[in-house]
């Protein structure tokens, strides 16, 4: 059973699911994927969600990015949406962000795959102690990260 499932709005936006695939596979969450418009495929789209046993949906989708709520409407599960960069990028940026009262989609920052999927885990953690813990130990790497790359500025000035 997949914990998360990660719909794509087209097959180009699968740069920027590749980014929430990795680190899905870090933390060993389950995943599912696969590629339905919300303008041109609807109702594939309800038939997706409606028949996922996933608990996180990411949705990634670029231009008008209604793909985000679209999932939304047919789930009360958290969905998390991830803008594509373009051509109009606050197109997409505000499709995510600004859905209407009752219906809410999380968003992260363009291409964000990865935030998305360390969103999801963290919405998983809330009821798995062994993922809570691997999201401890991710976020101490990133911080000995910086520290060694302070410590690689400073000796090089």
């Amino acid at each position: 059973m997949p914990k998360v499932s990660i719909i794509l709005g087209s097959k180009s936006d699968l740069p920027v699911a590749d980014r929430a695939i990795s680190i899905l596979r870090e933390f060993s969450v389950t995943f599912e994927i696969s590629v339905a418009s919300a303008h041109r495929t609807p109702k594939r789209v309800e038939e997706l969600v409606e028949g996922s046993d996933a608990s996180v949906f990411i949705a990634i989708a670029g231009l008008s990015a209604a793909l985000p709520g679209v999932i939304a409407s047919f789930t009360t599960k958290p969905v998390i949406g991830v803008p594509v960069s373009g051509k109009l990028n606050m197109d997409s940026v505000l499709s995510i962000v600004q859905m209407p009262a009752g219906v809410p989609v999380a968003a992260v920052g363009l291409d964000r795959g990865d935030n998305a999927a360390i969103l999801a885990a963290e919405i998983l953690a809330v009821s798995d102690e062994r993922l809570a813990a691997a999201l401890l130990e991710y976020r101490e790497r990133q911080a000995e990260k910086v520290v060694e790359d302070s410590k690689e500025v400073v000796a090089g000035v």
